[in-house]
């Protein structure tokens, strides 16, 4: 509050107002303490789903560059490479799932 305004007063309620302009002060702060908090919680967890997702794809790159040389050396045993290929995915894929549950909370 300006100083022309408080001139308005008497001392007793200059401290009055003081105080609780004080007090309001002191909430927003807190507030805003909050808020930041929760902001700074909330961007740890998309880093972190983030991560996750990224070691999946790659985990996932390397499987299926793995199971194409494999077909390679040996076309008959494609289908069963796909297999292992398509089940270690779905596999990384719940990772990232329950990850995202995980963080979510």
């Amino acid at each position: 509050m300006s100083e022309l305004a408080l001139q308005r007063f008497g001392s007793r309620e200059n401290r009055q107002v003081s105080r609780e302009l004080a007090r309001l002060d002191a909430q927003a702060r807190v507030s805003l303490a909050g808020v930041e908090r929760t902001a700074d919680v909330q961007a740890a967890r998309v880093h972190s789903l983030a991560y996750v997702g990224k070691q999946a794809m790659h985990a996932v790159v390397m499987v299926s560059e793995v199971e194409q040389q494999l077909c390679r050396l040996v076309p008959e045993a494609a289908g069963r490479l796909s297999a292992i290929g398509d089940i270690t995915a779905l596999g990384l894929a719940e990772i990232v799932t329950d990850t995202a549950r995980q963080v979510s909370r």
